[in-house]
């Protein structure tokens, strides 16, 4: 089952909680990563309010009965009882697909899907989408069975790291950028959460993804046929959301990096959208980040765009739509890059250096070209529960909209993970198609300089960027 599957599955059969036991979107298998992870009762991530109670209890255990239960078949669908304990194998697609049925217009995508003139690739990188890619894609909606690729989901992911993003589905990267590439690519990673789009040589950032599906939601999804609730983004994605959020005067949350903040939110009926920069984007269908969702999005959007185009008249593209929403909104220049595998020692290091240089900043203080507006270690009070989360990553915030983020990070077993994401807002729309890494070079260049991180890594260069 994937991560959003099972979310849904707790949800709809009002389960106390579930266990997700996943690589996420790491390398896996008998050699690498996986974890173990509990989700509550509404289907999100565990509060901390919950594990903190569940670290408690493990401090005071002091023995463990062992329930005398034969296997149960798992290949057989339904309940098996033993005295009053019961075991009920479900099918992993059904709860789930049923939910993107009436989510979703699936009539208006498969129009789009069964056009001769238009041609779609999904990517399943050997992980638990492809159990969901067949049933959905193919059997409900006519894609051509070989839009499906790597759909066999393999206990070690085929070797492969299934992390949806330039640098490790470069298969589907280059067959989008090559000679005559698909309309629409898509992938997802180790456990389903998480999602990448690519047009026609065109790739989507997860910021402006989340974006342009807040933007379209109500006339090309049904679910949100009377408008969006609310919107919301992790810290560090950037601010094309909260540009969304203003134009269309919905409440907007900016909360720390870990999908259950967005959980309290929708509990609390004041989210609907919402999205990380780290390729997750969801809503309040459930409480998850949800990759094969963020696609069904993307080609709801699509197919709305070309519902009326009689065959033989150009589509518009994914290129078309991200283009017409910068127009719209403006562009947020938007990276991030990761140092993977640093030494700890030092990484924490550079982590204090900048709490103490963010210590001394003031309004106003010049680096480079650039005038700070404020710099901070980012704080959050969650606004249903009143819990704060703090030290959530470096900001420096400048006067034009520009930001740099420095945070530590990794699900991975390996050193730590330097994260700096560069960010630049450009009104201008003859600069919008500009190369992101060129527009964004004064600030990298800014951003090493400032965090000095090739003095207590010793890195220079980042293991990816995205």
């Amino acid at each position: 089952m994937s991560t959003p599957a099972v979310s849904a599955v707790i949800r709809k059969r009002k389960a106390n909680g579930g266990f997700i036991m996943s690589a996420s979107h790491n390398p896996g298998g008998p050699e690498y990563d996986w974890g173990i992870k509990f989700n509550y009762s509404s289907g999100q991530p565990a509060p901390e309010s919950i594990t903190d109670k569940i670290y408690g209890n493990t401090l005071s255990i002091s023995e463990i009965k062992m329930a005398d239960i034969p296997d149960v078949d798992l290949s057989k669908l339904g309940v098996t009882n033993y005295g009053t304990f019961s075991v009920d194998v479900v099918d992993s697609v059904g709860d789930y697909l049923e939910l993107m049925e009436n989510v979703f217009d699936f009539s208006l995508i498969r129009s789009l899907l069964s056009r001769p003139d238009f041609r779609f690739i999904f990517d399943a990188m050997h992980a638990v989408t492809g159990a969901y890619a067949k049933p959905i894609f193919v059997d409900k909606l006519g894609a051509n069975p070989d839009s499906i690729t790597n759909g066999v989901p393999l206990e070690d992911f085929g070797h492969g790291h299934p992390d949806p993003n330039l640098t490790y589905a470069k298969d589907l990267v280059n067959i989008m950028f090559g000679e005559n590439g698909p309309d629409v690519g898509a992938a997802s990673d180790g456990d389903g959460d998480r999602n990448m789009i690519l047009g026609r040589g065109f790739f989507v950032t997860p910021s402006d993804s989340v974006a342009i599906i807040a933007a379209n939601a109500q006339e090309a999804i049904p679910y949100f046929k009377t408008g969006p609730k609310g919107l919301a983004r992790s810290m560090p994605t950037s601010g094309a959301l909260d540009r969304v959020a203003e134009k269309l005067n919905l409440p907007f949350y900016e909360v720390p990096t870990g999908w259950k903040f967005f959980g309290n939110l929708m509990d609390a009926g004041k989210l609907s959208i919402c999205g990380e920069e780290s390729f997750g984007t969801g809503s309040d269908h459930i409480r998850e980040k949800d990759g094969i969702w963020a696609v069904l999005a993307w080609l709801s959007i699509i197919a709305f765009r070309n519902k009326d185009k009689k065959p033989g008249e150009k589509l518009i593209s994914i290129s078309d739509v991200v283009n017409a929403h910068w127009a719209t909104y403006g562009r947020n220049f938007f990276s991030r890059y990761d140092y993977e595998e640093c030494e700890s020692e030092g990484a924490n290091k550079m982590i204090e250096y900048l709490r103490d240089v963010v210590s001394k900043s003031k309004a106003g203080d010049k680096y480079g070209n650039y005038a700070l507006q404020f710099a901070d270690d980012f704080n959050y009070t969650d606004p249903v529960d009143g819990s704060v989360v703090s030290k959530q990553g470096i900001r420096f915030v400048f006067t034009d909209g520009s930001r740099i983020i420095f945070r530590l990070s990794g699900t991975g077993s390996a050193g730590a993970t330097v994260r700096i994401y560069i960010e630049q807002f450009e009104p201008e729309v003859s600069k919008h198609n500009m190369d992101a890494q060129t527009a964004l070079k004064p600030l990298i260049d800014l951003a090493l300089s400032t965090s000095k991180l090739k003095e207590f890594t010793g890195r220079e260069e980042p293991t990816v960027i995205t």
